[in-house]
């Protein structure tokens, strides 16, 4: 009974943790070949972090580069902004599967995830670098995707 109980537990815990890998992959081939090079979206990047009162931001994007961004109320963010660089790390769509696989692969304790349906790029993602350490969490969500011309 003792190694039944084991053996249906090991094949729970592969089953729960294999499909985050393959699905990323998956998504960030599905984005890809959507070949979209201009969009707009909304970011909402949730954690204890002292620019949390400027979410959720509106980024456009033009051939994998940032070329507009705003917070929330359309102030645009320069580089000279001091939180540009925190916010450019999750500025594209390419940025954000960087930033989710460099936490998948082993940067976070834990990683989820949640993709869009017909394009694949990640709608909502999850990371709490250090279980059990508190304020390391970071979720962001994107919202109010519009391909552009």
């Amino acid at each position: 009974m003792k190694k039944l109980f084991l053996l249906v537990l090991t094949i729970l815990l592969i089953a729960c943790a294999t499909p985050v890998h393959n699905d990323f992959e998956g998504q960030r081939k599905k984005w890809r070949e959507a070949d979209i090079t201009h969009y707009r979206f909304e970011l909402n990047l949730i954690c204890f972090c002292p620019f949390r009162h400027r979410m959720p931001l509106q980024i456009e994007v033009l051939n994998g580069q940032a070329v507009v961004m705003k917070d929330n109320a359309g102030h645009p963010i320069m580089a000279a902004d001091s939180d540009y660089r925190h916010f450019s790390r999750y500025a594209t769509f390419d940025h954000l599967f960087a930033e989710l696989q460099s936490n998948l692969s082993g940067k976070a304790d834990k990683v989820v995830a949640a993709y869009h349906p017909g394009y694949g790029f990640p709608t909502r993602i999850t990371v709490d670098r250090i279980i059990g350490a508190a304020d390391d969490e970071l979720s962001l969500t994107v919202s109010a995707f519009e391909r552009l011309p």
